[in-house]
Parts: C-alpha cells; structure tokens; sequence
C-alpha cells in the first residue's frame, strides 16, 4: 500500500536509512507526533502490565533466571529485573501475549511491540529522557513501516509475520538512535538485523506468535548493540542480491525514507485495538455490535449469518473450531459469535478455553459463513445476517481510518489502559503512569515512569 512518504524508488535504501537514523533533526518532531507516540507508550504499558503474569512470560522468565540472567533491566508488572536483552524479549512477549497490542497498515503488522521493549531496556541506564525515549521511539517507528511498505503485501501473505521480521529494523533502528550511533554504525545495525529477522504466520494461536515481538525487540536491541562495538554487515541488507527484500518478497521496491517532509508520520497512522483479538477481526466485531444494537434480536433469532472481508483474512485469523481462548483471538467464527451474543469482546478475560468450548456459542459460530471478498480497504468488514422471520440484515464496518480527534482517543486509551494495569499495579499508580506518560517529553529521565509500572 504505497504511501505518501514513498513516492520514488531510490537505489541504496539501507544506507539511506543509516543516515537518516543519524542525522534526524527530532526538533522536527511537532506536539502532534509526540501526543500520537505518547498514545502508542500508554497502550503499551496496558496491555504488557496485563500480559506480565501470562503463562508463556512465567516461563520466560523462569528460564532467564534460572540461568543467570540477572541485570538492571525492568520487566514490567514483575517487580524484577534482568540483562538488557532478557528485558528486551520478556517484555516484548508480555506485550504482545494478549494480542491487544496496536496496529499499523504499511507495516501489515504490530508496530509498537518490537520497538518500545528495544529502546525500554537501555533508556533508563543511558539517561535518557522523556523527550529522547520518544524521539527514538519516533525514528523506529518511521523505519519499520517504511521497510513493511517496502516489502508489499506479499511478504505478509507468504506466510511471514511482519511483527517479527520488519519489527527488528524497527527495534534496531529505534535503538541505534537512542545509543547515538553514527550513520555508518546504524546502517550496520540494519544489515545486523536484517540476517536475524524471522518470525511464521503459521505461529499464531501459539506462544511463539507472542514470542515474535520479543525477539524482535531483542534482535534490534542487540544488532545496535554490536554495531556501536565495531561488530559488520552488509550496508545493503535490504536491496542486495539473496538480501531481506528480495528473498522475502516478489514485491520489494526499495523506497527513500520521507521524501515529503510535511506528510504524516508513520506513527501519525496507528490505529489501536478495542477488541482484545486479532485486528482483522475488529470490523466484523463493530459490524455485529452495531446491527445487534439496532435491531435488538437474539441468538436465537439468527437463521444464518455472513461476513465479507479481504481474502488475507482466511489465513491469519479464520480457526473455525477454536478450542483455546488463544485460539479464539484468531476465529473471526467465534468472535462475531460473542458479539452478537452480547459479551464484551474489549475484555480479554472473556478469551477463555471455557469461552472456546461454550456449547451456544459453538452452535452459532457455526451460523457464520467466511466470503474472501474484494474490499476497498483490507481491514473492512460487510456483515449480513437473515433473521428466523426472514428479515436480512446488513451494514459495514471499517476500523482501518487512524483517528482524527486525539482528545477522544486519549479517553479511550486511558479507559483501556486503567482497565489492563488497575488489577496489577492498583489505581493509584495506574493514575500516576498515565499523568506522567501525558507529561513525558517535559521529563529530564523515566525513572518515575519505570517505578510506577514494575
């Protein structure tokens, strides 16, 4: 999905990026890209703080400490600390744990996920203020949307999760501006990168789909790492011959990075989840909600139900008999099913193996009926349902617009991040983290920020 950022191929992408890393001027920044990040921290901290205690980041981090890994990096919501790696992964799980984790459309992935466990994992040992946590944050958010944009759809629809191996440019970008490399450093933490990225769509509903992101954040963090001690690459990673784009893509275009100066920032282009699933599934969740709330019927009313939606749907989140609550995050079957029966999708203790095997909505999931359609945009959802007295329903639904009135966005992120962090941290810190993300860029450190959500 071409963007106005990317209009003209260029010839040395990777290199192209290493300055720019270098040399971004974050005074460029205005108080719309910071809000826009500062949004991306707070749903962030929301869903890790509720993704800390998940079974697969118990074991993580049983594992690290039973060996040794002991360090000065948080682990958020676990009261303990670890090495700058370790933090960079476990925390990257966490977040992503719950799938509840925002989205960006020209990264076709997660884009928070792999780059904010990176840059949370030194900040605080480096000094780093608010300001400069953002910025880098900013900078590694830029880089993996445009490599995401240079990689097309059909790196995604191989069968690649873009999460896990865009988000390491992502992560290593981020990092080597946080760090202070210099162009020629940080084009060689893309190309370490670059040979470290992987991360299968065939992961999801598993513990390793959630792993992605934490690898990633690690493998970016660690790539900027040993290009700042002298370790080497290829300064041409991404376009090179049996390079990223071409081994990884029959789409790859190599692609300048903002050769608009005044259009939008990729991080201007987030969209967050309200639903704890799988984000191709929102649309038809809103679609259900909306007609249930119109028409007032019940699942007993419901004769046959339909949705249309992009063909990429059938391969990431189409479980048409999901027996987890994991599972059901990806079965847009059994999502419509708790919509219109009433449950609250926003919740994600409603994803439970109990949820998965309740025997109403097994019967009415299996009233759905999955249409691969042409959609104008990949995200929307056009949802009929025939009611036992014949009337047929229908509307559409489509969350892929990132949203205009950032004062409502706040509120609602807000509402969703006391939801997640209230049950782990209690109230009164979860008010003092979101008061003190809203002042970041004014903070001369994070260390009140990184106390208020171990």
């Amino acid at each position: 999905m071409p963007d106005s950022n990317s209009t003209n191929a260029t010839e040395a992408p990777t290199r192209e990026i290493g300055d720019w890393i270098a040399s971004f001027d974050g005074a460029e920044l205005g108080a719309v890209p910071i809000r826009w990040a500062k949004h991306c921290l707070l749903d962030w901290l929301g869903v890790t703080l509720a993704g800390s205690n998940d079974p697969l980041v118990d074991i993580l981090v049983d594992d690290a400490i039973s060996t040794g890994e002991s360090g000065q990096s948080p682990l958020v919501g676990r009261g303990t600390r670890t090495t700058q790696s370790f933090a960079a992964m476990i925390n990257g799980a966490a977040s992503h744990a719950l799938d509840y984790d925002d989205v960006n459309k020209r990264l076709h992935g997660h884009p928070t996920v792999p780059v904010l466990p990176a840059l949370l994992a030194i900040a605080e040992q480096n000094g780093a203020s608010g300001r400069d946590l953002l910025e880098a944050f900013c900078v590694g958010y830029e880089v993996e949307c445009l490599i995401g944009e240079m990689m097309g759809l059909a790196h995604y629809d191989h069968g690649w999760h873009a999460t896990a191996t865009v988000g390491t440019f992502g992560a290593a970008a981020g990092a080597s501006r946080l760090l202070g490399l210099n162009a020629n450093q940080a084009t060689m933490a893309i190309g370490i990168a670059g040979t470290q990225a992987a991360g299968l769509k065939s992961m999801f509903g598993t513990m390793c789909k959630p792993l992605h992101a934490g690898k990633a954040a690690m493998n970016g963090l660690m790539a900027a790492r040993w290009a700042g001690r002298g370790f080497t690459s290829r300064i041409d990673v991404l376009e090179c011959v049996q390079g990223f784009g071409l081994t990884q893509s029959t789409e790859f275009t190599p692609l300048p990075i903002r050769p608009n100066s005044n259009a939008l920032y990729a991080v201007e282009q987030n969209l967050f989840k309200y639903h704890a699933a799988c984000y191709l599934i929102h649309s038809s969740i809103e679609a259900a909600n909306s007609l249930r709330d119109q028409y007032e019927f019940t699942p007993a009313d419901i004769a046959t139900i339909s949705t249309h939606v992009a063909p990429g749907h059938r391969s990431v989140c189409d479980i048409p008999e999901p027996k987890t609550g994991l599972e059901v995050k990806f079965s847009i079957r059994h999502c419509i099913a708790m919509a219109l029966s009433g449950l609250d999708t926003s919740d994600d203790n409603a994803y439970t193996n109990e949820i998965a095997s309740r025997d109403d909505l097994k019967a009415l999931r299996r009233k759905v009926d999955v249409n691969a359609t042409a959609l104008d945009n990949r995200y929307a959802a056009k949802l009929n349902i025939k009611l036992m007295n014949g009337l047929e329903l229908s509307t559409t639904a489509d969350v892929g617009l990132p949203a205009t009135d950032l004062d409502t966005q706040e509120a609602r992120l807000i509402g969703k991040f006391t939801r997640l962090a209230k049950p782990v941290i209690g109230q009164d810190r979860a008010t003092t983290t979101i008061n003190l993300v809203r002042d970041l860029e004014n903070q001369n450190n994070i260390n009140a920020l990184i106390k208020s959500v171990e």
